[in-house]
């Protein structure tokens, strides 16, 4: 199992402006892009709220997105350079190559799911990779709530104490999984009908973040985030 490094300059920056920024991303169902204005479209699936996103002027949305539609996004391979050797410096779906190239919100479909089987305050936020080649995120989503449009200023903690690799690795059409835990003490606290997402505060800027309708509202009260791990079994205990 990989352990990974906190990143607290990044998530103390996108605390301010995080949720007002993603707020303004979607509404119900609906994706938007890394623009101020993105755009919205309704979902039927009560499951799973996912969206994308694309740059202005791109037409459909292909990053980060808000709610229930998935759009498609573009990608553009970087070619690798020769070394002095004369040898390539790496394989661009490999991990190597992922660790010293953040992933493009334009390259990411952004989902969140309410598994079967998992506790009702739990959610897992899921990020794939549409491009092709590797790209390495932040080790987990910075995630905030938000109620009728309105931010509620709650931020998800992450776990302490991490170190590892210098990014968490995600190749060509992969997928990583991350757990959210809305009121994992039971508390009062007040009921949010959408997660706002960002997927890596280190490397994208808050207008790639994204606002996705719950399919069940629920009571948010310290309110924490694990890891990016490979599948949701393992996201689940990585908080």
């Amino acid at each position: 199992m990989r352990t990974y490094r906190l990143r607290t300059t990044a998530l103390a920056a996108a605390t301010a402006g995080l949720a007002l920024a993603l707020t303004a991303c979607g509404g119900s169902d609906s994706a938007g892009g890394p623009t101020a204005n993105p755009a919205a479209a309704k979902s039927a699936d009560k499951q799973v709220s996912a969206g994308t996103v694309t740059p202005s002027g791109e037409g459909v949305s292909a990053a980060p997105s808000a709610g229930g539609a998935t759009g498609t996004g573009t990608a553009t391979a970087t070619p690798v350079k020769a070394g002095a050797s004369g040898k390539n410096t790496g394989d661009t779906t490999g991990d190597s190559y992922a660790y010293s190239h953040p992933c493009s919100a334009r390259n990411l479909t952004v989902k969140v799911t309410s598994p079967t089987g998992t506790p009702a305050t739990v959610r897992v936020i899921t990020v794939t990779n549409n491009g092709s080649t590797s790209c390495g995120l932040d080790y987990f989503p910075t995630v905030g709530f938000s109620a009728k449009g309105a931010a509620l200023g709650l931020q998800a903690t992450a776990p302490g104490g991490l170190g590892g690799a210098p990014a968490y690795p995600v190749r060509p059409g992969a997928t990583a999984y991350a757990a959210v835990d809305l009121n994992p003490s039971g508390a009062n606290g007040p009921v949010a009908d959408e997660v706002n997402v960002l997927a890596d505060a280190e490397h994208m800027p808050n207008a790639d973040g994204v606002s996705l309708r719950l399919a069940k509202p629920g009571s948010v009260a310290t309110p924490k985030v694990g890891l990016y791990r490979t599948n949701t079994r393992d996201a689940l205990s990585a908080f």
